[in-house]
């Protein structure tokens, strides 16, 4: 009887006890055909647009939530473009930012949709400061609005509200605002929303003495300003009466940086006094 881990005697034969021991070398022809072409340029292939994939989905389709996910290198180099779920000020809104717009499927799959929602949008909306303009302010913390404010703040909400605009940014401001010169599409013309607001008369050149951002386009900007004054165009059309600091009355515009230069001093003087 011969048991199962037993060999007969014509391997005994051809291989003799060291054979019988170790087992053959296996056929090296599997290692050698993963580098024939057919096994290896599929194997680059993949590896290259797994990379490129996932370059790509950084690079252009992932979102950007709030203001603390914009990466340093993209100032002053890339653009976002996303739908204006609210304005603020006639200078500044919110954006809900849709990487890829329609073509990466915003707006038309059931996960890609732009909440309606307040809550919804806590935290997941860049704030956006229109670069080179400054806009009559409205009434805030006990502050009178400026004349035409209204105007303005409404113009704005006309021309951008629920619509989808492409923002260039410059960089992050003092109050976590993204500066940026603002692109919005009418029919197939596309409209720099600053200088639109310059040219009907709705908004001065940003006059700040530190960061002032215009781009390449400050002289366009500054033209249109000086354009509307000429035609008193908005609200260069009926110059408001103020109260200066003095008591003293006087027949000219107040611009915005004016305006806030006014209230600065005065919230600073109140504060000297309560604490003299």
């Amino acid at each position: 009887m011969r048991w199962p881990w037993s060999r007969n005697d014509d391997d005994q034969k051809k291989g003799g006890l060291a054979d019988w021991i170790a087992p053959a070398k296996p056929n090296s022809s599997w290692s050698s055909a993963l580098y024939e072409p057919r096994t290896l340029i599929p194997a680059i292939a993949l590896t290259v647009s797994t990379v490129a994939g996932v370059r790509l989905y950084k690079t252009y389709l992932r979102r950007i939530p709030t203001v603390n996910h914009i990466k340093p290198n993209y100032y002053r180099r890339k653009g976002v473009f996303g739908q204006v779920t609210s304005v603020g000020d006639a200078d500044n809104f919110r954006l809900f930012h849709t990487p890829g717009g329609r073509i990466a499927g915003w707006g038309i799959l059931p996960w890609k949709k732009v909440p309606s929602k307040r809550e919804d949008l806590v935290r997941q909306t860049l704030h956006i400061r229109i670069a080179g303009v400054d806009a009559p302010e409205l009434a805030h913390w006990g502050r009178e609005a400026q004349p035409y404010s209204k105007e303005a703040h409404e113009w704005l909400i006309n021309l951008i509200h629920n619509r989808r605009v492409r923002a260039y940014i410059y960089r992050r401001d003092q109050y976590d605002r993204i500066v940026a010169q603002v692109f919005v599409r009418r029919w197939l013309f596309r409209k720099d929303v600053g200088l639109e607001m310059l040219k009907a008369g709705l908004a001065t050149v940003y006059e700040a003495k530190t960061g002032a951002e215009f781009g390449t386009d400050e002289e366009k900007y500054r033209a249109a300003e000086r354009k509307a004054r000429e035609n008193r165009v908005g609200m260069w059309s009926k110059p408001n009466f103020i109260q200066r600091m003095g008591g003293a009355s006087s027949k000219t515009l107040e611009s915005p940086r004016e305006y806030k230069n006014r209230h600065t001093a005065a919230d600073k003087a109140d504060k000297a006094k309560k604490a003299g």
